[in-house]
């Protein structure tokens, strides 16, 4: 058989190629998340994200926990499409706006940067979504956290849905069973839940979504240490204060198994983290005893259950497009110029410096 780019005989290569097309629609070369996927045309890729990530952290701590969030609340929402980045339009209102993001997500100054030093190197090649999943795992293990191979192959959706995002985001006022329904959703088990609300061993929480399970109606509250509970009270008085506070009254600047400590501790800054280990918690309560105890197996089963977050919803093959610019979906063919990619860069200069990127709501 004559190879496909063969110039004699192009209506057999025509033939081959839809034959191709329609048996292998599932290629595992173009569907497949695979961690080589850039070993030829972006080997640069792991460098430039660890460069730009460690000089993030190392700037402020506390990005770290933001950069790694950006991840969560992209997979959650439509699967990891890189979504989350995408700015409002005419047409859509971007997940930024909803209601566990608004005046939280922070960390796209520093997406902007790695994906205009990709642009650069490698243009029109990896996708803000694979970036957003080596950026989590850089950020993670920046402050003492496991490693985990990450898969890439992933591209971007042309759409944004804040409905989604309002209905689909884990709430910090969900219930146990709200909490396991959500992760369940997304296919995580009850194990997997609890070693995935270990990130919040890192991070900081500001008082508008603590403050309800303070003053609010709020029921299960059974875990939380008096002590803990008044020093809370006085950092978010009424829930007006825009105090931040540590998730992980210990080491919120380290990855380490402290959160699970201090949950059994009733030091739980946030009512969905302490209904982990209210008396109805049962078996979900058990995995919290034993990440407590065990560095190990924490780290092990949450970078597993990372790279299971990264495939959820994935688009890849044709599906999606590779943004130049992750605020933005590319411009129809059509209306590109050859002044395109000098306009693109500059956009990305703009775009990071606009002040777009607010306070963190949840965990920053």
């Amino acid at each position: 058989m004559l190879p496909l780019s063969s110039p004699s005989s192009p209506y057999v290569c025509k033939f081959v190629f839809m034959f191709m097309l329609v048996v292998n629609a599932a290629s595992t070369e173009c569907t497949t998340l695979k961690p080589d996927f850039y070993s030829e045309s972006c080997p640069q890729l792991e460098t430039i994200v660890r460069t730009v990530v460690s000089k993030a952290v190392q700037k402020e701590a506390r990005m770290a926990a933001s950069l790694m969030r950006l991840e969560f609340h992209d997979c959650f929402v439509q699967g990891c499409d890189g979504s989350v980045l995408l700015d409002n339009t005419a047409n859509f209102t971007g997940e930024k706006d909803a209601i566990g993001n608004l005046n939280s997500l922070r960390g796209f100054d520093v997406i902007d940067e790695i994906k205009e030093w990709l642009e650069r190197e490698c243009p029109q090649t990896v996708s803000c979504a694979d970036i957003l999943a080596l950026v989590a795992r850089d950020s993670v293990v920046e402050v003492g956290g496991p490693s985990w191979t990450v898969e890439y192959g992933r591209r971007d959706g042309v759409t944004a849905n804040i409905t989604l995002a309002n209905e689909e985001l884990p709430s910090a006022l969900n219930s146990g069973p709200q909490l396991q329904s959500n992760f369940e959703s997304k296919g995580f088990n009850l194990q997997q839940m609890v070693a995935l609300s270990g990130a919040h061993t890192i991070g900081y929480a500001r008082c508008l979504p603590i403050a309800p399970s303070l003053y609010g109606k709020v029921t299960d509250d059974n875990s939380i240490n008096r002590g803990y509970l008044l020093f809370l009270e006085k950092t978010c008085p009424n829930g007006a204060a825009p105090a931040l506070v540590p998730l992980d009254n210990d080491t919120p600047a380290k990855f380490d198994k402290d959160y699970y400590t201090n949950l059994l501790l009733g030091n739980g800054a946030l009512h969905s983290d302490r209904v982990m280990v209210d008396s109805a918690g049962g078996t979900v309560k058990d995995y919290v005893v034993s990440y407590a105890e065990d560095t190990e197996s924490f780290f092990l089963d949450f970078a597993q259950a990372m790279v299971q977050m990264g495939r959820i919803q994935t688009l890849t093959g044709s599906q999606g497009q590779i943004r130049t610019n992750c605020h933005f979906v590319n411009p129809p063919p059509c209306s590109s110029s050859s002044s395109s990619s000098s306009s693109t860069k500059s956009t990305l200069k703009t775009t990071s410096n606009l002040g777009l990127h607010k306070l963190q709501h949840q965990n920053p």
